[in-house]
Order: structure tokens, then sequence, then C-alpha cells
């Protein structure tokens, strides 16, 4: 009788809670730990972002901010979506970015620079920068330019940690006033 009342009252429960939690982290949205400034001021050093999953990805914009993995670093990435398949990208010697010849604004990016550059992405292939442009290890730089759509995992969505940046992304300015 005590051992049907405990597996009923605690065991069920938390088996449930493990699977749910599971469920939800392998199908829903992750989280990841930010550890490098190339989306400095935006995603500082030690932010917990929350990610959904991304199953079509066609859905995704130009300036979103996306988790993916890169085979050639051998680890997951987050950065600035720039070109989506069939775009032409140019990064002229200002470092101002053009998508398909028009100038692309760029609130997010406070600290510009890096190397220039013209690129042309594949079908089914997508070409990200960091918003730190002057110290990010991104596309301009990896000898596999463009990253699969097979390696997206996901469209970040808000800061959940530190709690002094919990919410929406800030960009430029405006980020740079939350950090202290």
């Amino acid at each position: 009788m005590k051992y049907k009342n405990f597996l009923k009252e605690w065991i069920v429960p938390v088996l449930s809670a493990i699977i749910v939690a599971v469920v939800i982290n392998k199908f829903i949205f992750f989280q990841v730990s930010v550890p490098t400034k190339s989306m400095y001021p935006t995603i500082i050093p030690g932010d917990r972002i929350i990610v959904t999953r991304v199953y079509n990805k066609e859905k995704l914009q130009k300036g979103d901010i996306v988790v993916f993995y890169s085979k050639e670093l051998n680890e997951t990435l987050i950065k600035r979506l720039i070109g989506t398949p069939g775009d032409t990208i140019k990064i002229d010697e200002n470092r101002d970015v053009y998508v398909n010849g028009q100038k692309v604004d760029q609130p997010y990016v406070v600290y510009n620079g890096g190397k220039s550059g013209e690129y042309k992405v594949p079908e089914g292939y997508y070409f990200f920068l960091g918003d730190n442009r002057a110290n990010s290890l991104d596309a301009r730089y990896w000898e596999n330019t463009f990253i699969s759509q097979e390696d997206i995992k996901g469209k970040a969505r808000f800061v959940l940690f530190p709690f002094n940046r919990f919410g929406a992304f800030k960009y430029g300015n405006d980020a740079l006033a939350t950090i202290k």
C-alpha cells in the first residue's frame, strides 16, 4: 500500500516532469550561454539566451539572431543572419553591408571593422556576421563561408539571464546603456 502511494505521489509526477522537460528542450526551445564578445553589445559574454527551434528555415529573416552548428569550428555559434539563399552580400572598404545592391541599416553594429569582400550565398545555405564586427570570427574568416540550413538550430528570442538584462534584445547604444 505504501509502495503504491509512493509510486503514485512521487515517482510518476517526477518522471512525467522529466519527460515533459526533455520534449520541450528537444522540440520547442532551449537555452545557450554566450562565451565571446562577437555579438557585443547586443549579447555579452555570460548571457543566457532562450532560443526557439526553427523547422522551416524559409521563415528566417535577415537580421534575425540565429544559433547554428559550425562543422568547421566544431561548435555551436550565435550570429546575425545577413544573407539567405541566392543573396549577394558586399561589404565595402567602409564596412558598410549591401544585400543584393541595397545598403543594410545596421543599428546593432557599434564596433564596425574586419574584412571586406563579396559573397554569393548558394541555395540551401546562409551567411552570418557578428554584431561586433571589429572582434567577430564570422563568415568573413571561415574557410567554409556559408552555413547549411541543416545546421541551423534555432532563433534567439530574448535574454534570460542576467536578470538586469532580462527581456528582448537591445541594440547599439541602447544595449550599451544596459551594461554595467
